[in-house]
């Protein structure tokens, strides 16, 4: 069955970790044409280190969906190359985590765990409840337009602090994800809907074996 995952950069299996990269790759650089850093194959930068945390899933051993977390008091996206998107950023008081790189390979997700599994919504949840259990008061992170659909879609209760333009004059918005229990019951209401076979004591266990940031 797929499962999601949460480990650090320097204990991340060397596997999982190209498999990572490649996708990353396959998807920012190659289907979405972002200005990323790619070599050998793989996507990576200089936010990819000993302060970052990776959650995803896997089925079948094979990596499916991912996203990465940064703390915000770490040197981050938001702070260095997002923030040229935006005419200012003004992040409220707050406890955060920044997600970025957030994926889902459609065709592996498709094969692997049916057509109908709702992986975006799953990793949705399993980033707020890893913010809850460490005790995060929210997630933030920069959407394009399409993801902004998904995210209002999804029932997770987000706030729109600002909107911008991408380096591709695309909108943007900069979002805060909020990690109540509004937000957690509503999106495990709907994937318990979509999908009968996960119940809800699964859905609050993960992400699997979690380590705190140290």
């Amino acid at each position: 069955m797929l499962n999601i995952y949460c480990s650090n950069y320097s204990t991340l299996d060397c596997k999982k970790s190209e498999d990572i990269f490649i996708l990353r790759k396959n998807i920012f650089k190659d289907r979405l044409q972002w200005a990323v850093n790619c070599t050998g194959g793989m996507e990576t930068d200089e936010f990819d280190n000993e302060n970052t945390k990776y959650i995803y899933g896997v089925k079948d051993e094979k990596v499916i969906c991912g996203s990465r977390i940064i703390e915000m008091r770490n040197k981050n996206m938001l702070v260095d190359t997002f923030s040229s998107f935006f005419d200012k950023v003004d992040i409220p008081e707050g406890n955060y985590i920044e997600s970025t790189r957030f994926f889902v390979d459609k065709k592996r997700a498709k094969t692997l765990a049916g057509p109908r599994f709702p992986v975006t919504k799953v990793l949705f949840l399993s980033l707020i409840n890893f913010a809850r259990q460490n005790q995060y008061d929210g997630i933030i992170a920069v959407a394009s337009h399409p993801m902004m659909q998904i995210i209002r879609n999804s029932g997770w209760r987000i706030t729109l602090l600002e909107t911008g333009q991408s380096e591709k004059e695309e909108p943007v918005y900069l979002v805060l994800g909020h990690v109540d229990d509004e937000s957690q019951q509503a999106l495990k209401a709907k994937i318990i809907g979509e999908e009968g076979s996960l119940n809800e004591d699964l859905l609050n266990r993960w992400p699997l074996s979690e380590e705190a940031f140290s």
